[in-house]
């Protein structure tokens, strides 16, 4: 083939099903800092090489892109639970303990390499005050507390403890924690009362 023919050769077509997959990757890392209303969807575009108006082809709204982000980034981590509960080993795991421990170990342990999904979850919350984003926010809530409660086979009582549990995790490492007992002892110390000037 000669230069001339490769040059004249059509430039190969990327599926739509492809572009769609790449905008939401990159939606999960624009949104995740800008939120909802402070992204600019040409920011997305420009990620992921397209033309806004191409954007809006595959997605109704800057909402629906964002909502499409957000129920990704819930499945990222409703199969980062699936694979820790899959290699818990009750006949080596710490006495007393159950499949929600390895379920949360690998959930804190993905929280600094991966923080595009903490943040995101952040944003996915605080778009609720949006009619349409809260339903659609609290289905992929439900459905990781459901999740949970089937790969665990724990009870109720145990399954709300993890996720309050799991949001305290989530606080603590949006403020840059990376030990959570040490900053929970930092935390304490930082609300104690200053003591009173001495006379």
């Amino acid at each position: 083939m000669t230069a001339t023919t490769a040059a004249k050769s059509p430039r190969q077509r990327v599926p739509a099903s492809e572009r769609r997959d790449a905008l939401i990757e990159a939606a999960i890392h624009e949104f995740a800092h800008g939120g909802l209303h402070g992204t600019p969807v040409d920011r997305i575009a420009r990620r992921v090489g397209v033309a806004q108006p191409y954007v809006f082809s595959l997605f109704a709204s800057k909402k629906e892109l964002f909502l499409a982000a957000v129920e990704r980034a819930f499945a990222i981590v409703e199969e980062l639970f699936t694979a820790a509960a899959a290699e818990y080993d009750r006949a080596i795991a710490v006495p007393e303990s159950d499949p929600t421990w390895a379920i949360a170990n690998a959930y804190i342990d993905q929280l600094e390499s991966n923080r595009d999904l903490l943040l995101l979850q952040h944003q996915a919350y605080a778009a609720c005050g949006d009619e349409a984003v809260r339903p659609r926010v609290a289905a992929c809530y439900d459905r990781l507390v459901a999740h949970v409660k089937a790969l665990s086979g724990v009870d109720d009582e145990r399954v709300d403890e993890f996720f309050r549990y799991g949001m305290w995790i989530n606080v603590q490492a949006a403020l840059g924690a990376t030990d959570f007992c040490e900053r929970m002892e930092w935390s304490r110390e930082d609300a104690a009362p200053a003591p009173p000037d001495a006379a």
